[in-house]
């Protein structure tokens, strides 16, 4: 199969918040050990040049307070898991969540369904494994997502006539669930990142489990994909890398895909622009990628701010879903301040119910997902696996054939997942 590699282009997680999408060039690695007292970190600069890397370091959006406290929370952490630290700034953050970054793998949907309509079983992979690819243009955004309060969802309709569902079923170890079906295909995720935090750069391992269903002929779809690492994330400009494969696999036939991402050299690395596009079969055109807004100041693409507003939203969404989150909102309106305190708020009511539940003896309940006895193996651990349990679709329906349908925004209804509805009855 002739698919091309697509690889992720460099974003800025500590660069500039209105910096434009920067393609790739060739990198350098520089050491800064000893710049500024900090032993052990280095600076990689993905555009070459002759900078010195002092000059490298200094780039970004961080001052130098603001970089000596940041390390001086964070050193300690060098090693470990950092997925579930709720200690880390809001000026990280992205105003969006992860269960909202799981939906833009639903951008280009539309591959699926040419995937489900296709007879030959080898072109069916070609469109499938684009859809795969496709997202990693929209993961050069480094900015680090909110992690999702326990109970939080997000909905999304009004997309390529697909239903999207998803919820944050576990807090420790943070695990999220997510379905998506329309005529052609059903899509569930079982999904668990796992970190390793090394100084100045964090390996992402996807530990999760990626099923398809195409409906036509039952073919069923697993994906693997590759592990991401952020580089340079207190000094220098941040960009990312995922080298190594991706593998889908046809379960129904055997068949599979194995696609290897270059991994970024020391001195140099070929790479895809942004606009080029997917193809195979003697030059077949595959997938473009869509248009993008020019110098926003989250990297976003129009489909990323799609699933932030409520143009995608349904009609009397869930009050739990992330577009209401205080905290995102206030950062997508630029307060970074308000921002930080109203994540402080939420995390600070996460804990005190987490108090409440194990002085009762409480489980938590995932609404729209049942835990199954399932565990699946992934290169970097085993994973429990969620199911959707259908009461979602049986919500909707009923909520929709409703006669009188009230309309939700961020004026009208206030955020929440929570178990407990007074903590003081508590």
């Amino acid at each position: 199969m002739g698919s091309k590699d697509e690889k992720p282009t460099g974003g800025g997680l500590f660069s500039s918040i209105t910096s434009s999408v920067r393609n790739w060039g060739s990198a350098m690695q520089r050491s800064v050990n000893g710049l500024l007292g900090y032993e052990g970190l280095e600076v990689i600069n993905p555009e070459g040049g002759n900078e010195d890397a002092e000059a490298e370091a200094q780039r970004g959006r961080w001052k130098q307070e603001d970089r000596d406290g940041y390390w001086k929370m964070m050193h300690k952490y060098i090693g470990s898991d950092v997925t579930s630290l709720v200690t880390l700034p809001v000026i990280i953050c992205e105003p969006m969540t992860m269960l909202q970054k799981m939906a833009e793998l639903m951008e280009y949907s539309y591959l699926l369904d040419l995937a489900d309509q296709c007879e030959d079983p080898y072109m069916r992979l070609v469109y499938s494994s684009s859809w795969a690819i496709s997202v990693y243009y929209a993961f050069q955004r480094t900015w680090k997502p909110f992690n999702p309060i326990l109970g939080e969802t997000y909905e999304m309709v009004n997309h390529g006539n697909l239903t999207f569902i998803a919820e944050q079923v576990s807090h420790h170890p943070p695990k999220s669930a997510a379905h998506a079906e329309n005529d052609h295909f059903t899509y569930d995720i079982t999904s668990k990142l796992k970190t390793k935090f090394l100084g100045n750069s964090l390996e992402i391992y996807p530990l999760g489990r990626t099923r398809v269903k195409l409906k036509k002929d039952d073919v069923i779809l697993d994906l693997v994909p590759p592990l991401t690492k952020v580089n340079n994330l207190i000094f220098g400009r941040t960009w990312t890398d995922s080298p190594g494969e991706m593998i889908m696999t046809n379960l129904t036939t055997g068949d599979k895909v194995v696609l290897y991402f270059q991994p970024c050299g020391w001195f140099g690395y070929d790479f895809l622009r942004p606009s080029q596009s997917i193809s195979a079969f003697n030059s077949f055109l595959v997938w473009r990628l869509a248009a993008a807004p020019e110098n926003d100041k989250f990297q976003y693409t129009y489909f990323a701010h799609k699933i932030n507003s409520f143009d995608t939203a349904p009609k009397r969404f869930l009050a739990s879903d992330s577009r209401l989150r205080s905290d995102r909102y206030a950062l997508e309106k630029g307060d970074l301040s308000k921002a930080g305190a109203e994540k402080s708020s939420l995390e600070e009511r996460q804990r005190a119910e987490k108090r409440i539940r194990e002085a009762k003896g409480h489980q938590f309940t995932p609404r729209w997902f049942n835990i199954t006895s399932e565990i699946s193996p992934t290169p970097w651990g085993d994973i429990e696996v969620y199911e959707y349990s259908g009461k979602y679709s049986e919500h909707r329906a009923q909520i929709d054939s409703s006669k009188t349908i009230d309309e939700i925004d961020m004026e009208t209804i206030k955020f929440n997942p929570w178990q407990y509805a007074d903590l003081s009855a508590e």
